[in-house]
């Protein structure tokens, strides 16, 4: 074989691999995108997600043509996210340039929560009691006992003439299946026995997460805050839902926040509870 004319033109030549493998591993993505193939809206420098279909959208509605040439076949998500890029692009022109005023959306009151059974933990406080009752008006449920009231929460009762709650396993005798929320406690140590896990929708608590914390299989309320006393979160949800509790029902909450902080002396007490 003759060797090679040195005045043959280069493109006749062969090209060498590692020539070519190294320009095409150290081109820039600007270099490689070609933005004028996917339109006038052009996403030549973004290489993702919708960016990614855009900018390798094939001449017809079906293929998707990469940098190498190479067309292929569109896949579904692909042929959707271009379906709706003028829709994307009215929605984006359509937001305000300069945000000058915050929306107004609704407060959450989880729906889980209506006509929930509220109880407090074994061993129960005024803290349980004061709390599972205003829990029960704020949220249109029950409250009920987990044990005997101390001398501390008769006291109350009687001093804001509040009927007591009936206990859980009265209220589980009537309504097996009553859905439970969780006051003052999350642990399955201070849970009444009556009450059946899987039937736990949510926890309104302010201790800490220890050891036996209750394991739900599905997603449930929770709200859990480092105050003094479970009554304040109760209270303060009332108040930044514009709702007013009963004077009952207010007076329990004040006195559960007393007693829990020891008069908003003790180390716990937040600013919150004051």
């Amino acid at each position: 074989m003759a060797p090679p004319n040195p005045e043959e033109p280069s493109a006749k030549r062969p090209a060498s691999p590692s020539a070519g493998s190294k320009a095409s591993h150290n081109s820039s993505p600007s270099k490689r995108a070609r933005g004028s193939s996917v339109g006038s809206l052009g996403y030549g420098d973004h290489h993702g997600g919708g960016a990614e279909a855009l900018r390798l959208a094939g001449p017809d509605n079906k293929t998707k043509q990469y940098d190498d040439g190479v067309l292929r076949k569109r896949t579904q998500v692909e042929t959707d996210v271009l379906a709706r890029e003028k829709a994307a692009h009215e929605l984006a022109d359509a937001l305000p340039k300069e945000i000058s005023t915050i929306p107004t959306i609704d407060l959450f009151l989880p729906e889980a929560l209506k006509d929930a059974v509220f109880v407090g933990h074994l061993v129960t406080d005024l803290d349980s009691v004061g709390g599972a009752i205003g829990a029960a008006a704020l949220y249109n449920g029950k409250a009920a006992l987990a044990s005997d009231i101390n001398s501390e929460t008769a006291f109350a009762l009687e001093e804001w003439g509040v009927a007591k709650p009936p206990t859980i396993e009265e209220v589980l005798k009537e309504n097996p299946d009553a859905k439970i929320c969780l006051v003052d406690h999350q642990q399955t140590s201070q849970m009444n026995p009556a009450i059946n896990p899987d039937n736990v929708v949510g926890v309104i608590d302010h201790h800490a997460l220890q050891s036996k914390t209750i394991v739900t299989d599905r997603p449930i309320y929770i709200d859990i805050r480092p105050w003094g006393s479970m009554s304040t979160i109760i209270s303060h949800t009332f108040l930044t839902h514009h709702k007013r509790p009963s004077v009952g029902v207010a007076g329990m909450l004040l006195c559960a926040i007393l007693s829990d902080t020891l008069n908003l002396q003790g180390p716990t007490t937040t600013e919150w509870d004051r």
